[in-house]
């Protein structure tokens, strides 16, 4: 699994609101190859672009994701928590935020991001989305039962295991969700870990990354691919 070795978290970083299409847009500007989002159940089933559970933060709307239909989301302004510039940014569905990325040739990282006791459900719904659209992308989750359940539904799509720590029993952690990469707080990450992982063939990926020093430092240790806010810092050679 080849990764990007810079990716714009949230869609666009610090240079776009987070989790929209204006993000993706922006990032492939700027040269960026590879994105990454997260993706929640609307009361719907449907997969849209956000992280929290609640929609205050990044949008318009009040209360909780899943106690909203995709049709009220969608119509969220999702740009003017950002910045008043991008005001009228719709909070976008996963098909749209896919659909985009295929045509501006960017690989994505789509962070499955259940809400509390939609663990399976989303797995299985953001792989079924993901799998019909295609393209170049990994699965990603903090949830094993997520990810298990993703397998179940679209095996041939590639999966990582998301931690804040990489635990000791990391092999283990692979396994039991089925996943063929490994993402980690950079902060965390201790030189024999990023060894034992990289010499074990995994590729491994860091967040949230937004500076060079250290997305140099990460790089020498093997990481193959970091997650940043600030993907203008690199040349797009570098990406």
């Amino acid at each position: 699994m080849i990764y990007p070795r810079i990716i714009a978290h949230r869609c666009g970083g610090a240079l776009a609101p987070e989790n929209t299409l204006a993000g993706l847009r922006i990032a492939a500007r700027i040269g960026c190859r590879g994105v990454e989002f997260d993706a929640m159940l609307g009361a719907d089933g449907v997969p849209v672009l956000i992280h929290d559970e609640t929609l205050e933060r990044t949008t318009s709307g009040l209360g909780g994701v899943a106690a909203a239909d995709s049709g009220q989301l969608l119509r969220l302004d999702a740009g003017c928590r950002h910045h008043r510039a991008f005001g009228g940014e719709p909070l976008p569905s996963l098909d749209q935020a896919l659909r985009l990325c295929a045509a501006l040739g960017l690989w994505a990282n789509v962070e499955i991001k259940p809400a509390t006791g939609h663990e399976a459900e989303t797995g299985r719904a953001v792989a079924r989305a993901s799998a019909a659209i295609g393209g170049k992308l990994v699965l990603s989750s903090f949830s094993e039962v997520a990810l298990q359940a993703a397998a179940v539904e679209a095996p041939l799509l590639p999966r990582a295991m998301l931690v804040e720590a990489v635990p000791t029993d990391w092999p283990g952690l692979l396994e039991r969700s089925g996943s063929r990469a490994l993402h980690c707080a950079a902060n965390s990450l201790a030189e024999d870990v990023a060894h034992a992982v990289c010499k074990a063939g995994y590729p491994l990926a860091c967040y949230t990354v937004n500076g060079r020093d250290e997305g140099a430092r990460l790089f020498a240790l093997g990481v193959s691919a970091v997650f940043s806010d600030r993907p203008d810092l690199w040349q797009a050679e570098e990406m």
